[in-house]
């Protein structure tokens, strides 16, 4: 009699279209997103960011360490080494210049800026995978970057250098993402993550011992949550992506700015800015385009791999 109400959730959720589920999931992965940007925000007022990121990976590693020592050593077998590494230093810098917008940002100005990784990914492909873009990306593409301009709205003064340090984390994102292209063509995905996770928890720890902060019992837990969020997120993501179509499911991402603004609002007394609301409208609506182009393509650019932490 207990299973009867879960197995008719199950037999409904089943009859549903993939595009639903699909932005079901999607809406859930845009809600643990923001929280978890929310996270990052509230400890690193206290912790350095390389020490939350070097406490999360150590958490990562506590996760996946039994299938790498199970898997071991064929799990580091490769003969893509160098792009393994290049993956890596790309994670640490995107992570690290991103987790620091995060701190000193409002949650939603950091999280439209984020949104350009797209826009990078188109040219980057052009660069890097010599694909063939049309005007009409290019032109949604100079479109969102006028709306990161708008965002960062810079001043006689100059940019500001935390808009600019999210600007730089898509640009390594969109890099991440050529990247992960290129390694999931021919390794196997314990591959990659045990090199990701590995390699980059030996990185962090050097910038992590030299900024050390003693963490409190609750920072030192809520680090530890945030490495929990951040794998729910992806695992969320990943479900989205693999149930729906991008193109029908994208648009529905973008509540995670919504939701950003609301906990920056609740938790910060952040307001957004009217310049974050019109350049986050130019960033959305040229994402949205180049996505919708990208479904349309025979040889689209990049899959959007489903967003994984750098």
């Amino acid at each position: 009699m207990v299973d009867a109400p879960l197995v008719r959730f199950r037999t409904w959720w089943a009859g549903l279209s993939g595009n639903v589920r699909g932005s079901v999931w999607l809406f859930a992965a845009g809600l643990v997103f923001a929280v978890m940007g929310a996270l990052i925000k509230f400890v690193g007022q206290r912790l350095p960011v390389v020490e939350i990121l070097f406490l999360r990976q150590a958490f990562v590693i506590l996760v996946v360490s039994p299938a790498i020592v199970k898997g071991f050593p064929a799990v580091f077998r490769t003969d893509r080494f160098g792009l393994h590494m290049l993956r890596v230093a790309l994670s640490s810098v995107a992570m690290t210049t991103g987790f620091t917008a995060l701190v000193h940002l409002p949650l939603a100005e950091a999280t439209a800026i984020s949104f350009s990784r797209t826009l990078f990914t188109t040219m980057l492909a052009v660069i890097i995978l010599h694909e063939i873009v049309g005007w009409r990306r290019w032109t949604a593409t100079a479109v969102g970057f006028l709306g990161v301009v708008i965002v960062a709205h810079p001043s006689p003064e100059g940019l500001n250098e935390y808009a600019l340090l999210a600007l730089l984390s898509s640009f390594f994102v969109a890099m991440i993402m050529i990247c992960l292209r290129m390694l999931t063509q021919t390794e196997r995905p314990a591959t990659i993550i045990a090199y990701q996770s590995v390699c980059l928890t030996i990185i962090l720890a050097g910038p992590a011992w030299y900024f050390w902060v003693w963490p409190s019992w609750p920072d030192l837990a809520l680090a530890a949550v945030i490495g929990g969020v951040m794998s729910l997120a992806q695992f969320v993501n990943i479900k989205a992506y693999s149930a729906g179509e991008a193109a029908a499911i994208a648009p529905v991402e973008y509540v995670r700015l919504l939701a950003s603004a609301g906990f920056g609002f609740m938790l910060f007394s952040e307001v957004p800015t009217i310049y974050t609301v019109i350049g986050a409208v130019f960033i959305i609506a040229s994402t949205f385009y180049t996505v919708r182009r990208n479904a349309m393509k025979k040889t689209p650019i990049p899959p959007r791999p489903p967003e994984v932490a750098p």
